[in-house]
């Protein structure tokens, strides 16, 4: 890959600072040491108060619009969410209520979230994975979930914490790396069409091409 990986992540916290937006920076900068990124953080503490009482993406004011345009455009989104009645938030859950339904298919998502204890932690597979199946995005295999006690304050202090973010991102290299490949070659195989069409006909015009959307 010779592009910098689009990275966008959005944190769920809606307090600032905030052990969500702790475990993202540490996510994105891990991923920073494997892969050539270029990251970008959506915090609900931020824009939340612009789309909370919104209805309708038409109505959405323009900054909230550009935030969406850049999760629907990732080459791999980052979410994390605080554990909040036994769910995600309901912010961060109305912020992705305006992402297109088919945007984000085939997009891999590195799936994260913080709560007071362990009890928590099977809400990056009921709530988390089954909203990006939604989406049809491609979850990563290894989730990320952090408890009161892997911090000190507002600094993570667990090298167990550690290994599950390396261990995450490390799982799901092959599916990051093949899922922008596989965009590349589909963008090439249509420009070449659009070519091809107006001069002879497609070499292998059996072979299937495997949309995203």
């Amino acid at each position: 890959m010779t592009e910098k990986l689009r990275v966008v992540a959005v944190s769920g916290s809606l307090h600032d600072p905030s052990k969500t937006g702790v475990l993202i920076d540490e996510i994105l900068r891990r991923l920073g040491q494997v892969l050539d990124v270029e990251t970008h953080v959506i915090r609900i503490t931020d824009v939340g108060p612009q789309f909370a009482g919104v209805l309708n993406r038409a109505d959405l004011p323009r900054s909230v619009e550009d935030e969406l345009r850049r999760v629907e455009t990732a080459d791999l989104l980052v979410v994390a969410t605080p554990v909040y009645r036994a769910s995600f938030t309901g912010l961060f859950k109305h912020f992705f209520d305006f992402v297109d339904q088919y945007a984000l298919v085939d997009t891999p998502v590195l799936l994260a979230a913080t709560g007071g204890s362990e009890r928590h932690s099977l809400i990056v597979e009921h709530q988390l994975r089954p909203l990006f199946g939604f989406f049809q995005a491609l979850t990563l295999p290894v989730g990320v979930y952090a408890h009161e006690s892997d911090f000190d304050g507002y600094a993570i202090d667990s090298p167990l914490l550690v290994e599950r973010i390396k261990t995450s991102i490390g799982r799901g290299l092959p599916l990051i790396t093949s899922s922008v490949r596989e965009k590349a070659r589909i963008r090439q195989t249509l420009d070449q069409g659009e070519q091809v069409e107006a001069t002879v006909a497609p070499q292998h015009p059996q072979k299937p091409v495997r949309l995203f959307s």
